[in-house]
């Protein structure tokens, strides 16, 4: 059962992940541009792209959580 666990995964935690993947490839890029570039301003503003990804991909966790314990407790 917890194997298979993408295949019956609700649709909300299978958005929150592409979304903190897709935030977090984001902002990595953008603090790479901006640092390479010598544009602080962009790598500073890359920096909350990267945190809201990473709050996503606890929100996550907290959902696949809770769907594990509702399979668990049938």
């Amino acid at each position: 059962m917890l194997n298979e666990f993408w295949a019956t995964a609700p649709t909300r935690y299978k958005v929150l992940v592409f979304s903190a993947m897709g935030l977090i490839a984001v902002g990595v890029i953008l603090n790479l541009v901006g640092n390479t570039s010598g544009n602080s301003w962009l790598a500073m503003a890359s920096l909350p792209v990267i945190g809201l990804g990473l709050v996503l991909h606890v929100a996550g966790m907290v959902v696949r959580g809770q769907a594990i314990q509702k399979k668990l407790r049938r």
